[in-house]
């Protein structure tokens, strides 16, 4: 299989929990590393922690203190993992789920071909 290469695709969800509105896709990130995968995560929490209400940030701080070493290791075994903090009426949910990436046609480095902006995602069932 050329052309492949195995990686993470990671993603930012957050959900409003009085149900007024369906999950939003925040941000998403390919990795292609582990670490890197988790690290995308690790910076997330880290820069937002300041911001949340203290239950939310000990759930923040407890991933990064307790569950990181987890989910590393179940990466690793290329098992898809989920951190979630609540914060409020906002559920915000970062998924890593182990791909195999396809080259893109077209792909300069990091800036995505003009095709990439039509792909409109969605919650998932």
């Amino acid at each position: 299989m050329t052309g492949l290469a195995r990686g993470y695709w990671c993603e930012c969800w957050t959900e409003d929990l009085s149900g007024d509105q369906p999950p939003a896709l925040r941000a998403s990130f390919d990795a292609y590393t582990a670490p890197q995968a988790d690290r995308w995560v690790a910076v997330t929490l880290r820069t937002i922690s300041p911001a949340l209400d203290t239950d939310a940030s000990d759930q923040a701080w407890a991933w990064l203190y307790e569950g990181r070493i987890e989910t590393r290791r179940a990466l690793l075994r290329s098992e898809p993992c989920t951190v979630t903090v609540t914060q409020a009426s906002t559920r915000i949910t970062w998924t890593i789920r182990p791909v195999l990436f396809l080259p893109l046609a077209h792909r300069q480095r990091a800036e995505l071909p003009a095709c990439a902006y039509d792909f409109k995602p969605h919650a998932a069932d």
